[in-house]
C-alpha cells in the first residue's frame, strides 16, 4: 500500500480533533462541562479556527452545548429508533445515478482511543485512514472518511479507493468478506471547509451517516463517517406491516414518521431502504 507518510493534511488534522471530541462526549454524561477551547487547542496542538470548526460540526448534530458565559457541555441524549425487518435485516438497493470517487487523503496512522473501541484494536495499532470525495454523475454528493484495519489490506491502493466498489475489492484483493452494518443516519450542517467540497453554501443542511462493518466471523473491519448533501440526497424506506402474531414485545413504541398509537395492535414493521439523488437545479 502507498499511503503518504508526510504532515498530516487539513482533512486528517479535522478528523482527530473531532474524534477527540467525540470521545470526550462518549465518555462523559450529558450536562458535563468538556474543557475550554483555549485548553482543548493547547492539548491537541491546534489553531481556534480548526477547533472551532470541529466543536461548530458537533454542536449542529446536538452532541454539545454551548452556553454563552459557562463553557460547553455534553447535550442531552437522543432519542433512537431502529428500524428493522421481521428478519432483523434490511434490503438497501444501491442509490440512483453514477458514483464515482475523488481520492482526498491516503494514510497510515495510529486509531486512537475512539476508532480503536469501535473496530476492537488498540489504540497504537495501525489503520487506513481515507478521505474521498463521492461524485455522481460528476457532481459533489458527500465527503466519505473511511478507517480499515490495516492488517487486512496490506496492499491497498489508490485506484481501488478511486474506482469500483470498495467492498467488491476487499473481497476479490484482500480477502475480507463483509456480512453486515449497523448505520446510524443525522441532520447536521457543513462546514465551510466542507461546503467547499460539496460545492454548497456554509452551514448547508446534510445527513451525517455512521457506519461500522463487520465481516463473516462478525469482526469490525471498518469505521466510516459520511456527509451526504442536503438538498441532493434522501433516503427512501419502505414499509410493510407484517402480522401481528410475530412482532416480538420488546419493539413496541414508535417508528420514524409514525405518530404513536397507530400501529397499536403491534404489527411488526418490515423495511427496504435506498438513496435517492434528486436533478440539480
Amino acid at each position: 500500500m502507498k499511503a503518504k507518510a508526510d504532515a498530516p493534511g487539513a482533512m486528517l488534522k479535522r478528523e482527530r480533533v473531532r474524534d477527540f471530541l467525540l470521545d470526550l462526549v462518549e465518555s462523559h454524561r450529558p450536562g458535563d462541562a468538556i474543557p475550554s477551547e483555549r485548553a482543548l487547542c493547547a492539548r491537541l496542538e491546534v489553531s481556534r479556527p480548526t477547533l472551532r470548526a470541529a466543536v461548530d460540526e458537533l454542536v449542529a448534530a446536538g452532541l454539545l452545548v454551548r452556553e454563552h458565559g459557562r463553557g460547553m457541555f455534553v447535550a442531552p441524549e437522543k432519542i433512537t429508533q431502529e428500524l428493522v425487518s421481521a428478519e432483523q435485516s434490511m434490503t438497501v438497493p444501491q442509490a440512483a445515478g453514477t458514483w464515482s470517487s475523488r481520492l482526498l487523503e491516503f494514510t497510515l496512522i495510529p486509531a486512537g482511543a475512539r476508532v480503536g473501541r469501535k473496530l476492537r484494536i488498540s489504540p497504537a495499532a495501525e489503520i487506513v485512514y481515507v478521505a474521498r470525495l463521492r461524485l455522481v454523475d460528476g457532481a459533489p454528493m458527500a465527503i466519505e472518511h473511511l478507517h480499515i484495519k490495516a492488517e487486512l489490506v496490506p496492499t491497498l491502493s489508490a485506484e481501488e479507493l478511486e474506482a469500483g466498489d470498495l467492498y467488491e475489492h476487499l473481497r476479490r484483493q484482500h480477502g475480507v468478506h463483509v456480512r453486515e452494518a449497523v448505520q446510524a443516519i443525522e441532520p447536521t450542517v457543513v462546514t465551510r471547509a466542507e461546503a467547499d467540497l460539496l460545492d454548497v453554501p456554509e452551514l448547508s443542511p446534510a445527513l451525517l451517516f455512521e457506519r461500522l462493518t463487520s465481516d463473516t466471523k462478525g469482526q469490525p473491519v471498518e469505521y466510516v463517517h459520511s456527509l451526504y448533501r442536503g438538498d441532493r440526497y434522501r433516503i427512501v424506506s419502505r414499509l410493510t406491516l407484517g402480522p401481528a402474531a410475530t412482532a416480538p414485545a420488546d419493539r413496541l413504541g414508535h417508528h420514524p414518521g409514525i405518530p404513536p398509537g397507530d400501529f397499536a395492535h403491534r404489527d411488526t414493521i418490515a423495511s427496504s431502504t435506498r438513496g435517492d439523488i434528486q436533478a440539480g437545479p
